[in-house]
């Protein structure tokens, strides 16, 4: 049942992902010459509307992954499409390609000089770091990433529908000076298969914010020549140009199907002595102000500010670089000498990226998700192991965490933006009495024990 990976020329492959359930890909463009089998693998979805995923090797959502080499990742997709924008080679100025294939990469800083100054918008849940991490490679840039959140006491500026996703709607609760100007926006998405997403986006900005150049930006393209055309047909409805830049270009082609029953691997708990949960509280970064973004579940503590939602700048990402360099200070004398995992939760995974790509010693970095997949425990297929449990900020909605082996890390550290009850925290924790992890660190960045300091 196990992934198969077989190469028919230089350029296509073939894929079984489970015994009824295969994919070829032909690859067009891949600029860095990247080895696939450094991209990502392949697993099944549970999900009548799309029966597969590729799994990310360097996204840090469903794998853990080094965390600097998620961060790089953004880094190479700037350099990439400051090249194809502006003819700029960045990459090789600043040797990002070598960079990229070091085991264990540096932290990276921006590069891309002042005069690109785009609008950056990352697509949630699963792009919200990468479209952080590619921010953080411009000198001069504004961010903001879309949210499936409903925040009440607030009306989004622009919404969208990403008809795939199990989770469709995307919200936008930013301030309209971000999007009432004419510079080039830039959408950033870890993956495009047919495009709708950004096309949808694109018609809501431009039907309120109108301007000339958008760019889409993600390490996958899978779109077809179909698809391509409908981005075309967008730029002659609208009179606007659309740049889309990526990792890896290229399409495929599926057969067979997922399988229609639930497919998990044996559930198996493994003793602890006593499962050690510690609570550690961040205090340094600014709240959005109490009187508004009230979160229906939460509504007496604050989002973060910076956490890129509701907008940000070149001087808050440079400030909150400072405040994560502190908190990694902290955390890392609780990493030393053991094998650690540092876990982002939904959209929130750009802070603990971050944070963990700063602290010291053996650390890994991956994030919840939203997204079903089957449960097969073969050599290179891509969920072997999983985690599922309410989310412990909105128990109405289902939260999934892959790939953690038994006895794997020692120690691990889970990162939420806002304090959650105790009692809300209980499925999680029990599921993670499954791994042997003995030492569960959770890290809230706002908290009712911290005074909101408006």
């Amino acid at each position: 049942m196990e992934s198969q990976t077989s190469i028919y020329s230089n350029k296509k492959y073939a894929y079984r992902i489970l015994d009824n359930l295969s994919i070829e890909l032909e690859i067009n463009e891949n600029p860095y010459s990247l080895p696939l089998e450094d991209l990502f693998i392949m697993a099944a979805r549970r999900n009548k509307k799309r029966s597969f995923l590729f799994v990310s090797k360097i996204l840090g959502k469903h794998l853990p992954i080094i965390p600097s080499k998620g961060l790089l990742t953004g880094s190479l997709l700037a350099a990439q499409y400051a090249a194809k924008t502006t003819g700029m080679e960045l990459s090789k100025e600043f040797n990002l390609q070598a960079e990229f294939a070091e085991e264990n990469p540096n932290v990276p800083e921006a590069f891309i000089p002042s005069e690109l100054s785009p609008v950056i918008i990352g697509f949630a849940e699963t792009a919200t770091a990468l479209g952080q991490a590619f921010f953080s490679a411009f000198k001069k840039a504004d961010y903001f990433h879309t949210t499936r959140e409903m925040i009440s006491n607030e009306d989004p500026i622009i919404t969208f529908e990403e008809e795939h996703s199990h989770a469709t709607s995307h919200r936008c609760y930013i301030s309209r000076n971000l999007l009432d100007n004419r510079r080039e926006i830039v959408l950033v998405d870890d993956e495009m298969s047919t495009g709708k997403t950004a096309i949808n986006i694109i018609r809501s900005i431009q039907a309120e914010f109108p301007r000339d150049v958008y760019s889409v930006v993600s390490i996958l393209d899978w779109r077809s020549d179909e698809d391509v055309h409908k981005f075309k047909k967008l730029e002659d409805e609208l009179g606007i140009n659309i740049n889309c830049v990526s990792l890896l270009r290229g399409k495929f082609t599926i057969s067979g199907h997922s399988p229609e029953s639930e497919l998990n691997a044996d559930h198996e708990t493994f003793g602890i002595p006593e499962q050690r949960v510690k609570k550690h509280y961040v205090d340094q970064i600014r709240p959005v102000p109490s009187s508004r973004f009230h979160g229906a579940k939460l509504k007496e503590i604050p989002y973060a500010a910076s956490s890129g939602r509701f907008g940000m700048d070149e001087t808050a990402r440079n400030l909150l670089d400072e405040i994560l360099l502190d908190v990694a200070a902290k955390l890392s004398p609780m990493s030393q000498g053991k094998r650690v995992l540092c876990i982002g939760t939904g959209e929130f995974m750009y802070f603990p990226m971050k944070t963990a790509a700063l602290m010291r010693g053996d650390v890994s970095y991956q994030s919840t998700t939203r997204s079903p997949i089957h449960i097969v425990n073969k050599e290179g297929y891509g969920a072997r192991y999983g985690m599922a449990f309410p989310n412990p900020e909105d128990l109405e909605i289902q939260h999934y965490l892959y790939n953690v082996a038994p006895f794997q890390y020692e120690e691990v550290f889970i990162f939420f933006e806002r304090e959650v009850p105790d009692e809300w925290l209980e499925p999680m924790l029990k599921e993670f009495q499954r791994t042997g992890i003995q030492t569960i660190n959770l890290v809230f960045f706002h908290s009712r024990m911290v005074k909101n300091n408006e």
